[in-house]
């Protein structure tokens, strides 16, 4: 005898939603197995062989910029006085400068990092 009550023709059985789950579980599978084409990968040692090859050509230039400034110059800073070739006077003035950068940035490093742990501590104490 028919049931009187109209079906859901939404309304899906148990199997036809296992099916279902397996397909898409078999697609995502593959989607996950499948390598993904890339023109270029970026690595680490990549990156670190491209560093040390910037830094050979920086190294090379610096030198020929020592050779090739030889003129020997007076240097006077705060009361003393030398004479020293102009690239190496050069030289260290820019190295002087690198580190006076550095410990800015070192400082501002340290400053933030403090800023941060309070920041944890506060939200770890409410």
């Amino acid at each position: 005898m028919a049931s009187s009550i109209p079906q859901d023709p939404l309304a899906r059985s148990s199997a036809a939603e296992a099916a279902d789950d397996a397909v898409v579980e078999r697609d995502t599978a593959s989607i996950r197995s499948s390598p993904k084409p890339s023109a270029s990968t970026v690595t680490r040692a990549g990156t670190v062989w491209v560093a040390v090859v910037v830094a050979l050509i920086l190294l090379v230039l610096l030198i020929i910029f020592i050779l090739t400034n030889q003129v020997s110059v007076n240097i006077m800073f705060l009361g003393l006085e030398s004479s020293l070739p102009l690239g190496v006077a050069l030289l260290m003035a820019a190295v002087a400068g690198g580190l006076l950068v550095a410990a800015a940035g070192v400082a501002r490093i340290l400053q933030l990092r403090l800023k941060a742990r309070r920041v944890r501590k506060l939200h770890a104490a409410s």
